[in-house]
């Protein structure tokens, strides 16, 4: 399909989810196989969703709805054989500190946004472009992430109460920090001791035996068992034990199917409309690097292509039903996919079994679920924040250069400190600019000599009196631009010939064509020439667009330096 707009095209990606490619040759063993690995998975999603849910501020179940409705979606529409959708750590601070400020029906809002913005990156075909995010903003907010979900999990794992207002916890990270200091005296010791157990278990559980039972869900397990036995007439000793469930906290988790409702949201208000739309775009932005980052490890693991520009309207369209249910941002997520994959997944059918696996346990297991104690939660993502953060990052920062070691530091700090929003559009910035540096050190503008000019091309050549050339090398950008008043500022006296040798030039923006009129208009004054030598692609495509070849004239734009000088002695002499 095209879109005309005067000479531009724009070829929007063919909508053709990974699912109706892997269904053409499917078998009945795959199904058996694509069937045990979406419940192995769904075992391993049950307490992410649910703790996820819980850490961004919302409820228990918003979470377990994003997992089944948005990690249905995902597989279903995506562009990858394995991937795994669902809630993701990712979002947590975020997520978080919009609750708290703006509410859940906004947040739910602002998820669709971001999913409409998803499907519209995808159908332009910008998912290739995800790439270009430098490493330090992804690794700077990635770590800064991890510290928010740790940070997030302290008083569930002490067993605080907090002397804010509702006894709620600030979505900010110095405010949440002062809050916890204040909690400390309500630790409860046996909270914490049965934190301390839950996670020694997490921790050296045997890799061996995740790939059957996972660490989590023994934690999970092993924390309801302890809430049951305390609960029981059976050992009178634990009976003044106090440990916070889903139940005692939300009140459990609704048994049934999640219903259909729009947000409750004023469409009318356009001040609360536009307090949304930067958060979306952090949110797509977020969910598009986690979704292709983890599509390009499945990749890997399974010697396949996945589609991304598919991948991110599959995300897209995830995040706009999600909410529709009640359900937070979804994601690709790694480990789940990991999970995927070594269970033996060959298709998205074992991802959407994975999704009917969790809607199984909200119609018949919501009984059960709710006696899950919040240190059990805790214990599991304190797991995953902890090998989410690319910690190695920090120790080689001295080894970095000190631009991109000061864009992962002011990247991390925002995340942590702010939300995301704000870490995502500075960093970006911040790389930005350095990029410019970049590319305007290595950019430069020299005269050359007869000797000079002879290395360049192998050939004996006399420049004649009156004639200056000057070699371009890199891209002539705004921020290199001033390289050309080096010719600009010369004395034109003596000069009759101005020869611009630009086969070095990469690309040339619109200042550095502002640069060469202003050159040849002050060469016209003083009724003297310039010619263009050797002008590239998007160089001659630009300066032929803007009317400046022609005015140059075709006879003094010239393939190489000899023809060049020739052309030159010829003006000359006339």
């Amino acid at each position: 399909m095209l879109f005309d707009k005067g000479l531009k095209r724009v070829r929007l990606a063919k909508f053709h989810p990974k699912c109706l490619e892997c269904l053409r040759d499917y078998s009945r063993e795959r199904f058996f196989k694509d069937v045990l690995s979406g419940i192995a998975v769904g075992i391993v999603a049950l307490s992410l969703c649910i703790g996820l849910g819980i850490s961004s501020g919302v409820s228990p179940q918003a979470g377990l709805y994003a997992g089944i409705i948005g990690g249905f979606c995902v597989s279903f529409f995506g562009g990858s054989r394995v991937q795994i959708g669902g809630p993701a750590g990712a979002f947590v601070g975020l997520m978080a500190l919009l609750v708290a400020n703006h509410g859940l029906p906004t947040v739910l809002v602002c998820t669709m946004l971001a999913g409409v913005i998803l499907l519209l990156m995808g159908l332009l075909r910008i998912g290739a472009l995800i790439r270009f995010v430098p490493q330090p903003v992804t690794a700077g907010f990635t770590c800064g992430i991890a510290v928010t979900i740790l940070v997030t999990q302290i008083r569930p794992l002490l067993g605080l109460v907090l002397k804010t207002e509702g006894g709620r916890e600030p979505a900010e990270f110095l405010p949440k920090m002062v809050a916890l200091f204040d909690a400390l005296p309500s630790a409860r010791w046996e909270v914490l001791g049965l934190g301390a157990l839950l996670l020694a278990v997490q921790f050296s559980w045997p890799a061996r035996w995740g790939r059957w039972v996972p660490g989590s869900i023994v934690v999970v397990a092993l924390g309801t068992s302890f809430v049951l036995l305390a609960q029981s007439d059976w050992v009178g000793a634990l009976s003044t034990i106090r440990i916070e469930t889903i139940d005692s906290v939300f009140g459990g988790i609704p048994q049934g199917l999640p219903s259909f409702k729009l947000p409750d949201f004023d469409w009318t208000d356009w001040g609360k409309l536009n307090q949304v739309i930067s958060p979306a775009f952090a949110i797509a932005l977020l969910c598009a690097l986690e979704s292709l980052l983890s599509a390009v490890v499945a990749d890997g693991f399974i010697d396949d292509r996945h589609d991304s520009n598919q991948e991110l309207m599959g995300q897209g369209i995830a995040n706009i039903v999600s909410p529709l249910f009640g359900g937070i941002a979804v994601t690709g997520v790694i480990a789940r996919t990991a999970t995927n994959i070594r269970s033996g997944a060959t298709s998205p059918v074992s991802g959407m079994v994975h999704a009917v696996f969790l809607l199984l346990v909200a119609l018949l297991l919501a009984p059960l679920v709710k006696h899950i104690p919040l240190v059990a939660l805790a214990v599991v993502l304190i797991v995953v924040g902890w090998r989410m953060g690319d910690w190695q990052e920090l120790r080689r920062l001295r080894k970095r250069d000190p631009g991109d070691a000061a864009v992962f530091i002011i990247t991390f700090a925002l995340t942590v400190f702010f939300d995301l929003t704000i870490a995502v559009e500075i960093g970006m910035v911040l790389a930005a600019a350095l990029f410019v540096k970049r590319v305007a050190d290595t950019t430069s503008v020299n005269a050359m000599s007869g000797d000079s000019i002879q290395r360049t091309c192998g050939v004996p050549i006399e420049l004649p009196p009156g004639v200056v050339v000057y070699r371009l090398f890199g891209a002539m950008l705004f921020a290199a631009a001033d390289r050309m008043d080096t010719v600009l500022r010369r004395e034109l006296r003596d000069t009759q010939v101005v020869v611009l040798h630009m086969a070095d030039v990469t690309a040339m923006d619109a200042t550095a064509l502002d640069r060469l009129e202003n050159l040849h208009a002050k060469l016209l004054r003083h009724k003297r020439h310039l010619i263009l030598c050797g002008p590239h692609t998007q160089p001659y495509a630009l300066m032929a667009r803007g009317e400046f070849l022609e005015a140059v004239g075709d006879e003094n734009i010239v393939g190489d330096l000899p023809t060049a000088v020739a052309r030159a002695k010829t003006l000359m002499e006339h």
